[in-house]
């Protein structure tokens, strides 16, 4: 009768107790309270409230759970849960298609080509689905540019001017340093800055004014805005962590990610104009001055010289069958 008695409390009190919250890991790549650090533990509590506290998102800026290739890897198989960072092309050559140099050149062109539907995007989303991976969202950041050290005399030249760069170990970004007239020196992002400061390097390619700011604001005393590429992480889930979930967490993980997504795009442009200005008036860095033929004829260097390389890394046909839309799109 005692043992009835306890069971019947026990079951009581173990329908009374409220379910444990999913907690999920999220890595990303910036400094804490860096933009993207800031809009990510809003989107936290956007979940968090959606789901009534069943998601609860953990953060861990800085790339502190290892680098954001590690992440990808650790993510594929379910080792880790969530991330919003660059696409790791060490996992899949094709994800190079996403830093294409020179792909989109204005902000219109850009949502069109990353936003909901876009070319890229679509792409994307499914070469993630190919690694156990579920991309969330896109997250938009800036055009690209370079940062130096030292003084370039002649910023618009895409002539040899014997000032060497950090560029990320990624094919299309050493031959965007050559195009441009630069000796390119693949270094990990962890070992950049003591590179530049060190004198290893002059500089960097790879990063833009908010990226310049937040890791390389000592040694950034030229900011040349070329506008490399177009800088889009991607808000990425594990497949099985995203099955841990009900249907119902489900619905509102993604929903408050399309939402996270859509006020990005709205204020990404002005965001980056603004860590432009923040370089000149908190860093004294020279902001360089690119007329719009400047920047033409980069793009028009750049196209020729890294596009054919870069394609076939990447696979001719599949890639040229891509920027084939993509310049359709752009229209």
């Amino acid at each position: 009768m005692k043992t009835a008695i306890l069971a019947t409390a026990l079951a009581t009190l173990m329908a009374a107790s409220p379910a444990l919250a999913e907690t999920l890991k999220m890595s990303h790549v910036r400094p804490q309270d860096a933009t993207v650090d800031v809009e990510l533990r809003a989107f936290a509590a956007s979940v968090s409230e959606a789901t009534g506290g069943d998601v609860e998102i953990q953060l861990f800026p800085a790339s502190a759970l290892g680098d954001y290739t590690t992440v990808q890897e650790r993510i594929s198989v379910g080792a880790l849960d969530m991330a919003t960072q660059p696409a790791a092309a060490a996992a899949d050559r094709r994800m190079q298609i996403s830093s294409f140099p020179y792909m989109a050149e204005t902000w219109a062109q850009a949502r069109k080509i990353y936003g909901p539907g876009g070319v890229v995007r679509d792409v994307m989303t499914g070469l993630y689905a190919e690694q156990d991976i579920t991309m969330l969202a896109a997250y938009p950041v800036y055009f690209g540019g370079i940062s130096l050290n030292v003084e370039n005399p002649n910023p618009a030249s895409t002539g040899p001017n014997g000032i060497k760069v950090r560029v990320p170990g990624i094919k299309s970004f050493q031959l965007t340093g050559e195009a441009l007239g630069y000796i390119p020196s693949p270094i990990p992002f962890s070992e950049a800055f003591t590179a530049v400061q060190t004198g290893v390097v002059d500089g960097v390619i790879g990063s833009g004014a908010e990226g310049y700011y937040a890791s390389f604001r000592d040694v950034t005393k030229t900011y040349i805005p070329a506008n490399t590429h177009f800088e889009v992480w991607y808000m990425i889930i594990s497949n099985e962590s995203l099955a841990a979930l009900s249907a119902e967490d489900q619905a509102a993980l993604k929903e408050q990610a399309a939402a996270f997504e859509a006020t990005r795009w709205t204020v990404a442009e002005a965001d980056q104009g603004r860590n432009e200005q923040r370089l000149v008036d908190e860093l004294g860095t020279t902001v360089a001055k690119l007329s719009d033929e400047d920047l033409a004829a980069m793009s028009a260097k750049v196209r020729a010289d890294v596009w054919p390389a870069v394609l076939e890394d990447v696979g001719v046909e599949w890639g040229q069958a891509i920027l084939d839309k993509v310049a359709a799109a752009s229209k």
